[in-house]
């Protein structure tokens, strides 16, 4: 008898339990932030860096490539197989590099943007049990119908101070 009044005050407890849930745009949020062209900035000279970098390389290893052609016909057989083994190793690091390029700007991309997520965090948190939303969804292409009255992005907005043009 205990179990089944345990199982009806939780079966009654749940029946009147709602749920609210909100939507969000975090990433209209994050364009509309005045801190973003700043890192933005930081992001372009940063690819600039590794840009200057590459070419660095790439001239170190032209430089390399074209003593070799001029004097090929001079070298030794150990001399022109440890010169081609340094050429095959330069244009290996420029492989390299220009793979882990996209992935070094990625990494400092999400070091720079990752405070601006905290921001939005801490406003979308406050704004959540301000307006007693149980759940907040992020609103993109996985949602297929939201009504506008439970998108939080705009209160999200005004949290954070920062104003837009109502359209």
């Amino acid at each position: 008898m205990k179990i089944f009044k345990i199982l009806f005050l939780f079966i009654s407890v749940t029946a009147f339990a709602q749920t609210k849930v909100g939507t969000v745009d975090v990433d209209f949020i994050l364009s509309k932030m005045p801190e973003l062209p700043a890192i933005q900035k930081q992001i372009e000279d940063y690819g600039k860096e590794l840009d200057t970098e590459f070419n660095k390389n790439l001239e170190a290893y032209n430089a390399l490539v074209e003593a070799y052609t001029n004097g090929e016909a001079g070298f030794t057989i150990a001399q022109k197989k440890t010169k081609q083994e340094e050429i095959l190793n330069a244009e290996n690091e420029l492989n390299k590099f220009q793979q882990n390029g996209t992935k070094l700007i990625n990494i400092k991309r999400d070091e720079l943007v990752r405070p601006l997520y905290q921001k939005i965090g801490v406003a979308l948190e406050k704004v959540s049990k301000e307006e007693s939303f149980t759940q907040v969804l992020q609103l993109d292409a996985t949602i297929v119908y939201a009504d506008n009255n439970y998108d939080l992005t705009i209160k999200v907005l005004k949290e954070l101070g920062i104003t837009i043009e109502e359209e």
